[in-house]
């Protein structure tokens, strides 16, 4: 490779930086943001000479974008169509297959998470997923059957991993046989997994509900800490290798538009979205950014990768066409009619007659499976534009996120 290409590829990766920066500050037209990313790929590939880091396991802590079973162990399971469309029956997950953790799994070359609170079918040789729907950064006073919101926090999840970890070393190291251990983490590879996080979306969620944006913004700082405090309890324990991602584009979610009749003018942006959500989740993000570049400072060892989620989505959404797929305020699965909304997989009452929520023909097509959660189209569409460290700080792709730049 010879000089000035590395040079270009050095230039287009800061001016890439620089256009984020701005187009948060300026909302710059996306489709113009995400060519400018897209442009940028081939640097990142080019410039991806390093060996990759192999890690033995993943670590995940997080939301109903990530979770793999969780939330169906501890409550209620999921029911079909959810999984059918890649595991052929409900497999735990809020789509209608794979999730970005799963095809984190895959490019890592390892198998997918079992989920900490599954008690069967499990195998945590290669990690453990804390990830539960509903879940947030901060505690939420409020029940799971009130609103959806788990009460398994992010200050829990992070109890259930070092008890899972003091408690496989014992375990492992009690084990009769090579059987015995086979689905139990080898303790010494905990400082060389993965720790990934995805959460804070309904920490937002809970926000629109419960406070005005003012409050919302007041509160940030606090989650953005908690997140921190997270990774630093994982740092302190051997952990070294951090991949984060930001919030997507909350005031995309389908069900947002439920209800709602005669918008006013500018109430949704260029692409069919709630601007005003958008803007806080944008405003979420940059105090997340700013708090790993501090974080940064405070666990000195730590490659801790910052993804931005939310350009992906959003430049997904804002070019649903030209990406081969429908208006992504469609919903996929579940009976949406006029004021009548039938949850994807639930039995209701439409015209005085029972209605199924039903999944759609070609879910390939969708953005949106239920309203709320991507279908797997999407997830793998956003997967492959994460994953190559097009859309993360520093430009890594999660194959090498245990460098250090």
């Amino acid at each position: 490779m010879d000089l000035y290409l590395y040079n270009f590829c050095d230039i287009m990766l800061l001016a890439r930086k620089i256009v984020t920066d701005t187009a948060q500050k300026m909302w710059l037209s996306v489709p113009f943001v995400v060519f400018f990313f897209l442009s940028c790929v081939k640097c990142v590939e080019l410039k991806d000479s390093s060996p990759s880091c192999s890690f033995p396991a993943i670590y995940n802590f997080g939301d109903s974008n990530s979770d793999t079973g969780g939330i169906s162990a501890a409550f209620q399971p999921i029911p079909a169509p959810y999984g059918v469309g890649f595991f052929h029956k409900p497999f735990g997950r809020d789509s209608d297959g794979r999730v970005i953790l799963d095809f984190i799994a895959e490019k890592l070359k390892l198998p997918y998470l079992s989920a900490y609170l599954n008690s069967l079918g499990t195998n945590y040789r290669h990690g453990a997923n804390f990830a539960t729907g509903g879940s947030t950064i901060r505690k939420q006073n409020e029940t799971i059957f009130q609103y959806g919101i788990s009460p398994f926090s992010l200050d829990i999840q992070i109890v259930q991993f070092n008890q899972f970890k003091a408690r496989t070393k014992i375990l492992y190291q009690e084990a009769n046989n090579s059987y015995e251990r086979s689905k139990l983490p080898v303790p010494e590879e905990f400082s060389k997994a993965l720790y990934t996080f995805d959460i804070g979306q309904n920490d937002l969620s809970v926000g629109f509900r419960k406070m005005n944006f003012d409050q919302i913004r007041e509160s940030m700082p606090d989650i953005v800490n908690q997140l921190a405090s997270a990774v630093k309890n994982i740092y302190d324990q051997g952990g070294r290798s951090f991949w984060i991602h930001n919030t997507g584009p909350v005031g995309c979610m389908p069900v947002n538009l439920f209800y709602k009749h005669d918008v006013p003018a500018g109430y949704l942006d260029q692409a069919g979205c709630v601007k005003d959500q958008n803007v806080i989740a944008v405003e979420f993000n940059k105090q997340l950014k700013d708090r790993v570049v501090k974080l940064r400072t405070e666990v000195p060892e730590a490659a801790i990768t910052y993804v931005d989620v939310y350009a992906a989505k959003y430049g997904l959404i804002s070019n649903t066409k030209s990406e081969g797929f429908v208006d992504p305020m469609k919903i996929c699965c579940g009976y949406h009619v006029n004021d009548t909304h039938i949850w994807c997989g639930n039995l209701g009452t439409a015209n005085g007659k029972d209605v199924y929520g039903t999944a759609c023909e070609k879910p390939s097509t969708y953005v949106s499976w239920d309203g709320v959660h991507y279908a797997e189209a999407a997830n793998h569409w956003v997967a492959d534009r994460i994953l190559n460290g097009t859309f993360t700080d520093p430009p890594t792709p999660i194959s090498q996120a245990c460098y250090r730049h």
